[in-house]
């Protein structure tokens, strides 16, 4: 999958050859990785694939997961000029693309990580690109909430407006979806949420709801189904993650991860 994907942002780049490679012989050459600003690295594991493919020689001074800062050098590239030109764009693309959500990823993990909260991504991610982004957040150290439709059932507030009985809905479901499969229901209210709890939901997510009204939902999930998981979600920012890691979730979802993240900057410098 890593290869296809490169194959095709190589492509993307380079189109039907690269013209400056059609004026002078190529060079054996050795290039920087620069950091020009604080961040953490994301992206190692697609440009070795792509260094691989390419014929070049990589030696990274930071890692997948590693934190930097301004002036730090991420990486050594060594070998044939043309190819390493053809491809500079590329590798820094998917660098900033990675490393900048990671970073932001991050700043939310050290928030909330004393409350033994785990963060969770979304599936607001661009078109394609689901794998890669989601990869970058679990980098940053977020745990990857579902990757698809296929892989667990969540019952949304649009899935609700069509189904008559949840209990009845959810006893079906179980016989058809996967065994290890779990039921998630979106709660926008209270009751919405207990009711949830009621029909044997294995995770209720708390959607727009207030710290204090997730915090009611959490104590009486305490008292009564403590075997159901819930989690926290929507328009829940830096400034606000904590508030919410005080109720006693035991996750918060979040796409800005992804979707907020600000482009970090990189740069490659040929030595």
């Amino acid at each position: 999958m890593i290869k296809d994907f490169i194959k095709e942002a190589l492509a993307e780049d380079i189109g039907r050859g690269d013209l400056y490679s059609l004026v002078e012989d190529s060079v054996e050459v050795k290039a920087d990785i620069i950091a020009k600003c604080d961040g953490v690295v994301a992206g190692q594991k697609y440009v070795d694939v792509l260094a691989q493919m390419q014929g070049l020689e990589i030696v990274w001074g930071k890692h997948d997961g590693d934190e930097f800062k301004k002036t730090d050098i991420i990486a050594i590239l060594k070998g044939n000029s043309h190819a390493m030109l053809s491809c500079e764009r590329t590798i820094l693309d998917i660098l900033l693309h990675a490393s900048s959500i990671a970073t932001l990823t991050r700043k939310y993990v050290k928030i909330i990580e004393s409350y033994g909260t785990k963060l969770l991504d979304t599936r607001k991610t661009r078109p394609l690109l689901r794998v890669f982004e989601k990869y970058a957040t679990r980098v940053g150290g977020a745990v990857n909430h579902r990757m698809g439709l296929d892989d667990s059932l969540m019952i949304k507030d649009t899935h609700l407006k069509t189904i008559k009985d949840l209990k009845n809905y959810i006893e079906q479901a179980r016989k058809k979806i996967p065994f290890t499969a779990k039921i998630e229901v979106e709660a926008e209210t209270f009751e919405i949420a207990s009711h949830a709890m009621a029909c044997s939901s294995d995770i209720v997510m708390c959607d727009n709801m207030t710290p204090q009204q997730v915090k009611e939902v959490v104590i009486y999930r305490d008292e009564n189904y403590p075997h159901i998981l819930l989690e926290a979600s929507g328009n829940i920012s830096l400034d606000t993650i904590e508030s919410y890691a005080k109720t006693g979730v035991d996750a918060i979802s979040s796409g800005s991860l992804i979707h907020q993240a600000n482009w970090i900057d990189l740069s490659m410098k040929i030595n």
